[in-house]
């Protein structure tokens, strides 16, 4: 990753937009200050590899934060709405003869 000035970037804005479009992030600094990234597009740019190693590159660069536990072993259990019996029920029938 590369860091540079806004005054290099505005003389050089074409040979780093062909950096970034070949997948390195350029840190824009102003005073010494990172103010912003410029690197590939996220919309163009394809799938690489398992989940594992796309969530892991995503989490590198800081798009997301990988939970701290597995979900290996783990049970959905849903919980109770907290109403009456058949209730529920009742609701889905009504929503679908709405619909029929």
């Amino acid at each position: 990753m590369r860091a540079i000035g806004i005054k290099q970037l505005k003389a050089r804005l074409s040979e780093y937009v062909r950096i970034a479009r070949t997948g390195e992030t350029i840190l824009i600094t102003d005073r010494d200050e990172v103010v912003a990234e410029l690197g590939p597009s996220r919309h163009s740019r394809p799938p690489v590899g398992s989940l594992e190693e796309t969530l892991d590159r995503m989490a590198e660069e800081g798009l997301l934060t990988r939970a701290a536990r597995s979900r290996e072993g783990w049970v959905w259990q849903p919980r109770n709405l907290g109403l009456p019996t058949g209730v529920s029920e009742k609701i889905l029938d009504d929503v679908r003869e709405d619909h029929v």
